[in-house]
């Protein structure tokens, strides 16, 4: 409430404190919500609705919808293949998921200024598939050709990212989907696996 006061009665450094005390009460409101969604997830108390939806647009608004970085700027470039990829799922969680995995990995970024994110069909359990490739652009080729045996488990607890992480990969895994980081090579590199219908 003081902050908002628009006669500006604070001077800056308590108006600070108080702006650095908003964000930790923000931060940690998030945390909460987040332990809630992956202890309903975990015990199947939060089913996830069914419905089928192209999942190349549901990536391309999940692209549109992250949060803008103001350390420094990370372009996320989306490259898809043609017409649409349906899935049956939960479109909003699933946006939500995949926003928060691109997020994890955009501020893993060091070598440049540039995420690729590109989509491709493919199988997965030998069933029809979307394959999510996502990487700096110097590694999007190796990580968008990896195959299985190359792919390692998604590090789903890497530091700065609260739970964000552990609730995507369970919202993939109830899509009957898989996250994936390769064995070996860079750190800012994941791959997400969905089953077509």
């Amino acid at each position: 409430m003081v902050l908002k006061d628009p006669a500006g009665t604070l001077d800056g450094k308590y108006r600070h404190f108080l702006e650095e005390g908003e964000k930790s009460c923000a931060r940690l409101a998030a945390l909460v919500a987040e332990m809630s969604e992956l202890s309903a997830l975990e015990s199947g108390k939060a089913p996830l609705k069914r419905a089928p939806f192209d999942l190349r647009s549901v990536l391309a608004e999940a692209v549109r919808a992250l949060p803008e970085v103001p350390e420094r700027t990370v372009e996320v470039e989306l490259i898809t293949a043609e017409g649409p990829a349906i899935i049956e799922g939960d479109s909003p969680r699933l946006k939500t998921a995949l926003a928060a995995i691109l997020h994890g990995l955009r501020r893993e970024v060091v070598s440049t200024d540039r995420l690729v994110v590109r989509e491709r069909a493919g199988e997965y359990s030998d069933k029809p598939a979307s394959w999510i490739a996502m990487a700096e652009a110097a590694h999007i080729d190796s990580v968008s050709n990896a195959d299985q045996a190359s792919l390692t488990t998604f590090d789903e607890w890497r530091g700065g990212c609260g739970l964000s992480l552990a609730v995507a990969r369970r919202i993939i895994d109830g899509h009957a989907g898989a996250v994936w980081s390769l064995a070996e090579g860079p750190k800012a590199a994941a791959v997400v696996v969905l089953p077509l219908k």
